[in-house]
């Protein structure tokens, strides 16, 4: 049978200890004794059989059984009844003295002093019998509990007697049964289970008033939300006034019968909350409650009640309606049941004995489905049977039986509700199946009716109701009633009994013209099978309904109530069960779960409204206890609301921040501290100061509990950051980036108060104040804001931040996620919020490069920063973290990179490379696009980019510095080698740039030069080499001190000295190295011969070429002797074809030597040029002379050999120096020996074949040496040819270079 908590015995809580002042006397129970008419009694033998046995018990109703018809019968008619059939002669008893029987004599007689009802005792007698009683329980409460005889007599006539005695406005009397309430619950409460919860409810409904919570200035009302408004058990008044009753209560009579709880008195109020605290010292009590009411489906959800009522009264307001001792008192009970848990936290769980967690925990998830499926079935019936069905509370919504069971077992629906639905056309199968519910054998039929009425309200239509009778009878005539002839007898009765009770009871009827026995016997005359009833029968009937209207038990104003209800309860006592005492911890965490809301709440409010340190000192006790056990059982959702509103009290966790513009630096010989705005505010006030001393212990050994409240944290990291109050990081991980720390605002103004010691008085003060007006400056802190300063800066050291930064550091991946996307959503989705801009002079020194700063709006948020670099920190911890976080921090950063222009020039730096950091540890993972982070970067304005060159050029650094296939990838990209190209030309950036040209090209092992960044990184080298050009300056400086012979007294300055010089050095070094490269570049590319020349061999001769006419000596006799090595490379004429090679001549010395020629080339270098002519002559001749042989079988040597003719025609002839005029000559006489000793340069008579050459070579060498002929005499007769042919035998094509070299000096 599935029913609720709130619903069963406590949803009549209230009603019951308050209803009915007038009446006989109160029904006793079924323990064998109840009081007869002349105070005489008789006892069971069954007792006495007993009386020696001191057995435990469970249970108190195995003697209850033989007597509870007779009990109830009599209670209806209000008369007492005997519980015993047989006489017991007066031999039986034994009435010894200190006998059980005597025993129980004595407390059956001190108990019948305390019925409400007898007015024969005063109310001093039954403050003295609750005083005797009292002392009983104290000393023997456990022993009564176990005689099933006594204890028989507890839980029926004292609870009943004494629950009522409750309600009494006499203080005496209400002050003793209070205390022998709690004191009987404290000694016997596992046999009193139901008893328990009737009392309890009760006091809860008095104590628990529906008053708003009044607002608090400055404090959000949704901090203390989780107060409940009332107790779950006490339904609202508005389903209430639905009930349908014919002769309704009004809200005046209500209240004094206790059905709304409000008409106790104030000292009243007190009592019952100091018998509530009693209770509460129990440490087990609340656990008690959480486990066999809580999690209970037929149970109020007590616990949750309590914790409610003691929330809502620890609240200062309530002192409005009851006394000042309230408060205090209910927050003790609270602060109490969180010490308990808390020291149970340490112990070990004791599982053997008590029910299983799991399947309580189950039944509390049925019991919400079953109040949400009422409240669903109370709205809309059909709708409220298909979420039972859904959630598998009823088994088919379709099937009668199922739909019957489920309805009649439970109290949570709504009476009329019920009443309506089971009437309803198409429901009749539910109204059999319903019916079948009952059980009415041995009944008579208006107990019957009773019996089924008192489950719903019947509908006031006469068709509706017929159904009801018509189904009713078909039920109560099955059960074989004694006199009833037919079925349609028991309709007759059934109808006649309904009107009767409307005759009786409806207000509107006079007296004298109700219906009397005489007439209700004469319409049922002849309707019993034709026959009469009994007299005596329908006398009963007439008599049960005339003195008891036929009403539901919640619609009851009289005695009556109360005696149904206990009545009811007393049935139910066997099928409830004990009660289980938990002496364990291991249902805390679950009653813990249920409960924190409404004590952190009532914490908080308690908190931010108390003015007295020892509540102060109270509550944060309270918090701490909270937090611990929130954190050992896991409980993220209870410590995250903890940290949120502790967090509030700190102040420290706005979300907008302070104004740090007035920061002042106040230094005191080698101490400074920073005064500002927050400083001074939180310093002058301890709540805060407190609030977050706790905060801190709380979350530290907490964190990997904590999951939303890590945004409150982190504001308060920020906020104190910002204002210099704590470093960036406690923990060395930040380390790893190797970063400066992060830039913040720079002070307004610095004071030395050492200097100013002995600057004292009003005049020095007044001074210091006009001066600072007058500088526009703000006025130096005062003692006492400097006070407030220090106190901060003590708060926060005593918070040991570091801790919780070093448990972070170590904290598992999974854990990290909650911290990492808390700090992602304090990233501003606009910038409007940001408050710092950051003075030039503290941007790092990349971001200035001498030049104005841009005008732009992008101010600088230092909190930005720090979010960003937290969680780079956090990503890069190690392999696992960069899986779990890596995607999300990477994402974060490159939304901010895609709008370069609102951010400052600081913040891009630093989140450039964070995200080249991220792609270096994740590069596996794919997170980072290479192509796309380098055309961002690339993308940069260039003063952007200039000014973050500094750590954007780390961030490549650190991408290269080994090989992988990330270098490949990154070196191989165009956006990569605009970078360099871009930064290379910025004094400031240009080493960095270099060192990673020397990293990635120069002294890569292996080499990171592939076909796609050939060009690039050759480019960057000639780049860098051209640069040198500023050498020129000291060389020529140092021509000019050896002219003047100033060199002897101080050392020459050697141009390589300047770092520029010598990377150009380094940058020809470079060109020469990648000529290694050349062959293995041409061999893997699939261009044809003559385009892979001109791709690879080409651009090296011609970066060689520029640099021999740099105007730095040393960096033009470098690239001189390196482009003469490549040229005489044996690998330059590697390929079988040699018709690309051909072209050093037409594209690589021609060209050079025709810029040498150039005026403002001469002039850039006067005294060097000259020397570097000689040279290019010499080289020309040197590299002809190389590859004659090859140049022999090629068609186009005719026309080359022209064209070096011509080229030292204009050598010869350029008029700048006498050098060449001497250099020409020897050279061509060297080359024309050569190939006419090899047989190339011979006259026609010798070789027809080479006569158009040997006169081209005169005719052109005649117009301007024109007496070499006749000198070298090539073609006088034989006597010369045998030294022309031994210098034949000189020049072979292996080993050419050595003897063409000697032959040209």
């Amino acid at each position: 049978m599935e029913t609720g908590g709130e619903g069963t015995g406590s949803e009549e809580a209230v009603g019951v200890l308050e209803k009915g002042e007038e009446g006989e006397g109160a029904v006793e129970g079924g323990d064998g004794v109840v009081e007869g008419e002349g105070g005489e009694t008789t006892e069971k033998t069954a007792l006495l059989e007993t009386s020696a046995v001191d057995e435990p018990r469970l249970s108190s109703s195995s003697e209850k059984a033989s007597s509870t018809e007779e009990t109830a019968a009599a209670g209806e008619q209000g008369r007492p009844s005997t519980s015993s059939n047989t006489e017991i002669s007066s031999e039986s008893f034994d009435l010894r003295p200190y006998s059980l029987p005597s025993v129980r004599e004595l407390f059956r007689v001190l108990v019948s002093f305390l019925d409400p009802h007898d007015r024969r005792h005063p109310d001093q007698m039954r403050v003295m019998a609750l005083r005797i009683i009292h002392v009983a329980l104290e000393v023997a409460g456990p022993s009564i509990a176990r005689h099933p005889a006594l204890a028989a007599i507890a839980e029926d006539q004292l609870c009943c007697y004494l629950f009522q005695l409750v309600r009494s406005d006499n203080m005496a009397v209400l002050q003793e049964a209070l205390i022998v309430a709690s004191t009987l619950l404290s000694t016997c409460r596992h046999v009193l289970k139901l008893q328990q919860e009737l009392y309890l409810s009760y006091l809860v409904a008095c104590l628990h008033p529906a008053v708003e919570i009044p607002r608090e200035p400055g404090i959000d009302p949704s901090l203390y939300s989780g107060i409940p408004q009332s107790p779950k058990l006490v339904k609202p008044p508005p389903s209430q006034q639905g009930s349908g009753r014919s002769t309704p209560v009004p809200v005046k009579d209500r209240q004094k019968l206790g059905l709304e709880g409000g008409a106790r008195k104030p000292d009243a109020r007190q009592a019952m909350v100091e018998n509530i605290g009693v209770l509460a010292r129990m440490p087990t009590f609340m656990v008690d409650l959480f486990v066999n009411y809580d999690c209970d489906e037929d149970r109020a959800d007590l616990c949750e009640d309590m914790i409610g009522l003691l929330s809502r009264n620890a609240l200062p307001d309530s002192a409005t309606w009851s006394t000042t001792s309230v408060p205090p008192l209910c927050l003790d009970a609270l602060l109490r049941f969180i010490q308990y848990i808390a020291e149970r936290l340490d112990q070990t769980p004791e599982t053997e004995g008590y029910p299983d967690p799991e399947v309580l925990r189950e039944k509390r998830r049925r019991k919400k489905l079953i109040i949400k499926g009422a409240n669903k079935f109370n709205e809309n019936p059909k709708g409220g049977l298909a979420y039972l069905q859904e959630k598998g509370i009823i088994a088919d919504a379709k099937d009668p039986v199922c739909v019957a069971k489920f309805l009649s077992g439970t109290t949570r629906v709504n009476k009329k509700q019920l009443g309506e639905f089971l009437t309803k056309r198409g429901n009749e199968a539910i109204l059999d199946a319903f019916m079948d519910q009952f059980d009415f054998s041995g009944k008579r039929a208006d107990e019957a009716l009773r019996m089924m009425l008192g489950t719903f309200r019947l509908p006031g239509e006469a068709p509706l109701i017929e159904r009801v009778v018509v189904s009713f009878s078909e039920k109560y005539f099955k059960s074989e009633p004694e006199g009833i002839a037919d079925q349609d007898s028991v309709y007759v009765l059934s109808y006649a009994i309904i009107m009767l009770n409307t005759d009786q009871h409806n207000p509107t009827i006079k007296k004298e013209a109700r219906m009397n026995e005489a007439a209700f016997a004469r319409n049922l005359r002849g309707v019993n099978g034709g026959k009469d009833f009994p007299p005596e029968y329908i006398h009963d009937i007439f008599h049960a309904i005339s003195t008891n209207e036929i009403i539901l038990p919640s619609e009851h104003d009289n005695k009556h109530a109360f005696d149904y209800a206990w009545k009811e309860l007393l049935l139910k006592s066997d099928s409830a069960g004990p009660l289980v005492l938990c002496d364990t911890n291991i249902y805390d965490a679950d009653m813990f779960a249920t409960t924190w809301n409404a004590i952190v709440s009532c914490l908080f409010f308690v908190f931010m409204s108390a003015t007295d340190d020892t509540v102060y000192a109270r509550v944060i006790t309270g918090f701490d206890e909270c937090a611990r056990i929130a954190t050992k059982y896991g409980n993220s959702e209870a410590l995250d609301e903890i940290v949120y509103r502790l967090g509030y009290i700190s102040t420290l966790s706005s979300e907008g921040g302070s104004n740090t513009t007035l920061n002042t630096e106040v230094q005191v010989g080698e101490n400074s501290v920073m005064v500002s705005e927050l400083a001074v505010k939180f310093g002058r006030d301890v709540r805060p100061q407190l609030a977050t001393l706790v905060l801190f212990r709380v979350v530290t050994g907490s964190e990997p509990v904590i999951k939303k409240s890590w945004k409150h944290i982190i504001r308060i990291w920020l906020n104190l950051f910002v204002n210099s109050l704590i470093p960036p990081f406690f923990s060395t991980e930040a380390d790893k980036l190797s970063l400066p720390p992060i830039p913040l605002q720079p002070p307004s103004q610095v004071i030395d108060r050492g200097a100013k010691q002995n600057e004292t008085g009003f005049f020095s003060a007044f001074t210091s104040y006009i001066s600072s007006y007058a500088a526009d400056d703000p006025p130096e802190p005062s003692d006492e804001e400097l006070e407030s300063t220090l106190c901060t800066v003590d708060c926060v050291n005593q918070c040991h931040m570091g801790d919780v930064f070093a448990n972070v550091s170590s904290l598992p991946s999974h854990n990290l996620e909650a911290l990492v996307d808390s700090l992602l959503a304090q990233i501003p989705e606009d910038n409007g919020s940001t408050v710092i801009t950051v003075k030039a002079e503290n941007i790092p020194p990349s971001g200035t490069n001498g030049q104005k700063p841009r005008q732009t709006t992008a101010v600088y948020d230092p909190g930005l920063v720090y979010i960003l670099e937290f969680c780079t920190v956090l990503a890069l911890r190690d392999e696992t973290t960069i899986e779990v976080l890596g995607k999300r921090v990477v994402e974060a950063i490159q939304e901010i990179l895609r709008d370069v222009p609102r951010y400052h020039p600081v913040l891009i730096e630093r989140a450039t490379f964070y995200l080249f950091n991220l792609l270096q540890a994740s590069y596996d993972f794919d997170y980072v696009r290479v192509p796309i982070l380098l055309h961002t970067v690339s993308s940069f304005p260039k003063d952007t980019l200039i000014k973050t060159s500094g750590l954007v050029l780390r961030g490549l650094k650190l991408c290269i510095e080994k090989p992988c296939p990330l270098r490949n990838e990154m070196m191989t990209s165009p956006d990569f080698w605009v970078i360099l190209q871009t930064l290379a030309t910025n004094p400031d950036s240009a080493e960095a740039v270099f060192e990673i040209l020397e990293k990635g090209v120069i002294n890569s092992n292996p080499s990171a030069i592939m076909a796609d960044n050939y060009e690039a990184s050759l480019s960057l080298l000639n780049e860098y080499a051209s640069m040198a050009s500023v050498g020129a300056v000291a060389e020529q400086q140092n021509d000019r001190k050896v002219k003047g012979r100033k060199f002897i007294a101080k050392k020459l300055e050697k141009p390589s000295d300047n770092k520029v010089v010598e990377r150009g050095v380094r940058a020809l070094e470079g060109i020469y190295k990648l000529t290694s490269r050349i062959p293995g570049l041409m061999s893997q590319s699939h261009l044809e011969s003559r385009e892979a020349w001109s791709a690879y061999w080409l651009p090296v001769f011609q970066a060689l070429t520029t640099q021999c006419t740099n105007p730095c000596r040393e960096i033009r006799h470098l690239a001189f002797s390196s482009l003469q090595r490549t040229l005489l490379s044996p690998d330059l004429t590697s390929q079988e074809e040699h018709d690309e090679w051909t072209a050093i001549f037409g594209e690589v010395l021609f060209p050079l030597i025709l810029r040498l020629l150039k005026p403002e080339v001469f002039s850039s270098d006067r005294d060097g040029m000259s020397e570097t002519r000689v040279q290019a002559a010499s080289l020309l001749s040197k590299v002809f002379l190389q590859y004659l042989v090859m140049l022999s079988e090629w068609e186009g040597l005719l026309g080359l050999w022209v064209r070096i003719i011509e080229i030292m025609d204009r050598l010869m002839n350029s008029g700048q120096g006498d050098s060449l005029e001497e250099a020409v000559p020897e050279n061509l006489k060297n080359v024309l020996l050569i190939m006419a000793s090899n047989g190339y340069l011979v006259p026609p008579s010798k070789n027809p074949e080479r006569e158009e050459l040997w006169n081209e070579t005169w005719k052109r060498i005649d117009r301007f040496l024109p007496g070499l002929r006749a000198d070298l005499a090539l073609d006088v007769p034989e006597e010369v040819v045998p030294a022309a042919r031994g210098e034949q035998q000189v020049v072979q094509p292996q080993g050419e270079e050595g003897k063409v070299e000697g032959a040209a000096a």
